[in-house]
């Protein structure tokens, strides 16, 4: 064999070696699964403040874990074209209130669909701007009903792990520390409820929780779960998503935001983990 045809041979064999490992990399980097994130940001500053770390939050695990992360303000996306394009939909802050919107969204959650939401985004009381008026959503889905009470002023808990089993909660300690939030109490008690496992509640060692002025709004006992899924849909509810806001004006005159959600390492990790399991798609109870 002649030195040029054994040169061309091995020029060959590196462009096809080359070739490959591209197309393995591709591969690798290929988008997994595809979000998209509703809100509303309006209904309270520290909401707005959580909507504003979130969606840039979002955006860069989005890079890290080869997933495609998409938001909007506009609730009339909310129909089964706009949703087919997505494997999770996420609710920052708020919920649909159309009656199209809720229709196509229950459609799309009991075909399979994922669902993450924020905080907010169970809110429901009667006699209030946000009435208990979607039974499905709340009661169903949820699981929780209407909003009872919260603790004032945002401040940190130590939450504990109540399901290991779940993959939300894959790799995280028995309990930790979450970062600031106001914390929800509900009509219902989940406990009671066969479809729902509850993640994470808050631990004891966080009482009393909550600073007042009102005594109402500092908890000295109780069971309370702030992260839990729905057996029957793939889902999970975060109650956590409201800052600590400079409210009272001490550091300057801008509602200036004192905390972070995504501040605590733990509750971070808990985020990634239910979307990435929920990206997956395989299935909400295992």
């Amino acid at each position: 064999m002649t030195k040029p045809c054994l040169k061309l041979k091995l020029l060959l064999c590196v462009f096809i070696l080359f070739t490959a490992c591209t197309f393995v990399i591709a591969q690798s980097k290929k988008t997994k699964f595809k979000v998209i994130a509703f809100y509303t940001a309006k209904q309270d500053l520290a909401h707005i403040s959580f909507v504003h770390e979130a969606n840039p939050w979002f955006a860069k695990m989005a890079d890290k874990y080869n997933f495609q992360y998409d938001s909007t303000t506009n609730w009339n996306n909310m129909n089964a074209k706009f949703l087919a394009q997505y494997q999770v939909v996420l609710f920052l802050d708020t919920r649909p209130e159309g009656a199209d919107q809720r229709a196509e969204f229950q459609k799309y959650m009991e075909n399979g669909g994922g669902w993450l939401g924020f905080h907010f985004a169970a809110f429901a009381m009667n006699q209030s701007g946000v009435p208990q008026n979607w039974d499905w959503y709340h009661n169903t889905f949820l699981g929780s009903g209407q909003y009872v009470s919260n603790t004032w002023r945002p401040t940190s808990a130590i939450l504990r792990v109540e399901d290991k089993q779940h993959p939300a909660v894959k790799g995280l300690p028995k309990t930790f520390k979450a970062s600031p939030n106001e914390w929800y109490r509900w009509e219902r008690d989940l406990r009671q409820n066969p479809d729902i496992r509850i993640l994470c509640a808050i631990d004891s060692a966080s009482f009393p929780l909550g600073t007042g002025p009102k005594q109402s709004e500092i908890w000295h006992s109780g069971y309370y779960p702030v992260v839990w899924s729905n057996s029957k849909y793939r889902m999970v509810y975060i109650n956590m998503g409201h800052n600590d806001m400079d409210y009272e004006h001490k550091y300057d005159k801008t509602n200036k935001t004192l905390s972070s959600t995504f501040g605590s390492e733990m509750e971070s990790k808990l985020i990634l983990n239910a979307l990435l399991w929920l990206g997956a798609g395989k299935g909400n109870s295992k």
